[in-house]
């Protein structure tokens, strides 16, 4: 039997932000995920300034690729908006695996199965054993499913499903730029350029909204891709898309049951405007991690909702995911 005070079942950024102020804080922790890092992750790796100063580093600490674009080119049914902020992107499977090994903490593959809530803690596929669970293992997390499902079922209104690839392209334009609402998709298209020479194209929209008017993801993808070759923002279409799906910020807060907490995907905080997961990821994280060490409460109520400053594009999707008409 291997035990430890707290064991954080995902190895993310949600995971390796609670692993690292764990370990700052004393605490004997474990990181159980089910593949090796680094792996591949499907993502735009769009990280927020307010990522960096949470995880206290700047980009010259940062060891791999990392670009700044310095603004949004946002077109909200054919009304564009600039958004001036400088903002960033990294490819995830070298910032995950880089946010792991930074945290200090012992890690193990392991696919967890099952959880046993006992008097003292959680007993975890019968080999682990601790007081404190951390749940990180994104919208398929195993705490989630074994301790906080039946309780808090997730709204399948905030549902989101996605397409996306991430390919080798000597791009020229170097700032992000975003579609929302384009060929009647509930959702947003995106182009979002990596150092280097990569860039990250992807549709993403309300799964069920999709479905109930008959309507398919890839279509939407075909008429990104179209569009991308058509503004010669690539120069010639990508390989077949990876897909797959989150949760939005719900208004409800269920981020702890006694001593298990979710923290990121897990617990559904995908920002409600850019659908940004990185950052609510990386603060629950933390916030998971001295809930336990110093007593702190937990709570997700002041998370941000929203990743931009922007009543337009605020408005525009809290309208799609209300079912409102903009």
């Amino acid at each position: 039997m291997i035990e430890r005070d707290v064991i954080i079942v995902g190895g993310g950024p949600a995971g390796a932000s609670a692993a690292w102020a764990l370990k700052r804080g004393g605490m004997d922790c474990l990181v159980l995920d089910r593949e090796d890092f680094p792996r591949e992750k499907l993502c735009a790796g769009w990280i927020t300034p307010e990522v960096l100063a949470d995880l206290e580093f700047q980009p010259a600490d940062y060891p791999h690729r990392f670009l700044t674009f310095e603004q949004l080119n946002v077109s909200i049914k054919g009304l564009r908006v600039t958004l001036r902020s400088p903002q960033h992107s990294v490819r995830r499977f070298e910032f995950d695996a880089w946010l792991l090994e930074r945290s200090g903490a012992d890690r193990e593959r392991h696919n967890v199965r099952h959880i046993v809530e006992e008097q003292a803690g959680y007993l975890i596929d019968g080999k682990y054993r601790c007081r404190y669970l951390v749940g990180a293992g994104g919208t398929r997390c195993p705490v989630y499913r074994e301790i906080f499902r039946s309780a808090h079922p997730r709204p399948s209104a905030l549902q989101a499903v996605t397409l996306e690839r991430e390919f080798p392209c000597d791009w020229h334009d170097g700032n992000c730029h975003l579609w929302f609402f384009d060929h009647g998709l509930p959702g947003y298209g995106w182009y979002v350029p990596k150092a280097d020479g990569y860039l990250n194209v992807g549709v993403g929209g309300m799964a069920e909204k999709i479905k109930k008017r008959g309507d398919d993801i890839r279509g939407h993808w075909q008429h990104l891709v179209d569009r991308l070759l058509a503004q010669g923002l690539i120069a010639q279409a990508p390989e077949p898309p990876g897909g797959y799906s989150y949760f939005l910020r719900a208004r409800s807060d269920i981020g702890r049951r006694g001593n298990a907490f979710l923290a990121g995907d897990s617990a559904g905080l995908a920002t409600r405007d850019m659908c940004e997961g990185i950052g609510p990821a990386v603060r629950t994280g933390l916030r998971a991690a001295r809930a336990i060490s110093r007593g702190d409460p937990y709570g997700m109520s002041d998370v941000a909702s929203f990743t931009s400053g922007n009543t337009l594009v605020k408005k525009g999707l809290e309208a799609m995911i209300a079912g409102r008409r903009f």
